[in-house]
């Protein structure tokens, strides 16, 4: 900025202020695209998915002589030049619809916690500000597409990481870790009857009159208040016909396969009922004995893990495009980070945040199959290098969320990314 420029704009910006305003200041020089999603499920391979032997195939290594590589045989897939890993082979047929973001990198210390949060609220733990997860700043973006169903869930189970940090309650999820029975707490047992329960019902009713006669100003009473009343509506039979996943036809049952294909047909069920956002965990039953985590011998049956999420997803999608719901749903498949290509002294692989990959599909995008290229390894990004920022902004731009606008920590303004910015070829 020249100095004569500048000076005009500071005595501007002073006059300005001393009217007791002050300008908007937009560092976004032209208004970001936004996509058409309406739904998103944010499936999280947590330990950490090693993008080497999944999304982002190289020279095949081997960890007996500890050629650092990937474990797998590439194969081509439906997108010119785009390989993926021979054990996505349901996904590769599908490509055209999935982007692979190979160049995903952060700072974090490779260590489960810090990482995971990082990859939940697209942020560093800093100071005392408790930072929304992804799916909260959806839900309080955009709230449930219909009344009576939260906007916000998670199939999984709950921790800090997944919840609303400053922005309350209000934006917070509703969970469950076994799909047959449905959220914790929301169905009546069987030895509870309809009379017992109104009596329970009216009793909680006249404590809540209580406690807000005395506390009706304190804000932590609200939100405990509201929370009560949203659990209430959620348990009625309406909302929990949805988990009856005995309504759908075994033939499509069946085509899920278990775990977490199940997870993500009862994802879709929640999509239909309205819920806007779902994090849906993949690593919850250890089928290869570690998760996602492949240290030592987990990195043997990683193939396990990779076959089912091959199975699961591509039925999602296929599921979402014959009800006419693909394109209005984004897929996110995250991680906290990746794997280097190197062998640790087990036969499995370590922990790497440099370059790993992140996945997106459906939701209407511009795929491309893969963005970014990452060096001979897949440890570094040599090409179009996506920060957890500019992956985050991506994100809620599909939702039809501005991601340069702020969020509020109370009075202060908080930008919804670090400065992220979304990938404009992918819109």
């Amino acid at each position: 900025m020249r100095r004569r420029t500048f000076l005009k704009t500071s005595v501007a910006t002073a006059t300005v202020a001393a009217a007791g305003r002050l300008p908007a200041f937009d560092l976004h020089t032209q208004q970001p695209k936004l996509g058409k999603a309406e739904h998103c499920v944010m499936i999280w391979l947590g330990g950490g998915m090693a993008q080497i032997d999944t999304f982002d195939p190289k020279e095949l290594g081997d960890a007996k002589a500890q050629k650092a590589g990937s474990y797998y045989q590439a194969i081509e897939t439906t997108v010119p030049g785009v390989q993926v890993c021979e054990h996505l082979k349901e996904t590769a047929r599908m490509m055209d619809q999935v982007t692979a973001l190979r160049t995903v990198h952060h700072d974090v210390v490779d260590e489960h916690a810090a990482a995971t949060n990082r990859m939940h609220t697209g942020r560093p733990i800093t100071g005392t500000v408790q930072y929304p997860s992804l799916g909260s700043m959806v839900a309080h973006e955009r709230g449930a597409v219909n009344e009576g169903v939260p906007a916000y869930m998670v199939i999984g189970y709950p921790n800090l990481t997944r919840g609303p940090g400053f922005l309350g309650q209000s934006a917070g999820f509703v969970y469950l870790t076994d799909v047959k029975s449905g959220p914790a707490g929301l169905a009546r047992p069987t030895e509870i009857d309809a009379r017992r329960q109104a009596r329970r019902k009216n009793l909680l009713n006249s404590v809540r009159s209580a406690g807000k006669e005395r506390f009706g100003n304190d804000q932590l009473f609200s939100e405990y208040d509201g929370a009560i009343g949203e659990s209430l509506r959620l348990a009625s039979p309406d909302f929990m016909k949805v988990f009856d996943l005995a309504k759908e036809k075994d033939t499509l049952r069946n085509k899920y396969g278990e775990g977490l294909g199940q997870r993500l047909l009862l994802t879709r069920r929640l999509f239909e009922s309205g819920v806007r956002f779902v994090e849906v965990s993949h690593n919850m039953n250890f089928r290869n004995g570690t998760g996602w985590d492949t240290h030592n011998d987990g990195q043997l049956n990683q193939h396990l893990l990779i076959q089912e999420l091959d199975v699961a997803l591509t039925t999602l999608m296929r599921d979402l495009e014959s009800k006419k719901m693909l394109d209005k749903t984004l897929i996110v498949i995250n991680s906290e980070f990746g794997r280097p290509a190197q062998f640790d002294s087990g036969g499995g692989r370590g922990h790497h945040s440099k370059c790993f990959s992140m996945v997106l599909a459906g939701g209407g995008l511009n795929h491309v199959g893969a963005y970014g290229t990452s060096d001979e390894l897949a440890m570094k990004p040599v090409d179009k290098p996506v920060s957890v920022p500019d992956a985050f902004a991506t994100i809620l731009a599909g939702l039809q969320i501005d991601p340069t606008k702020n969020l509020y920590d109370g009075d202060r303004p908080v930008p919804i990314t670090d400065q992220g910015q979304a990938i404009d070829a992918l819109f």
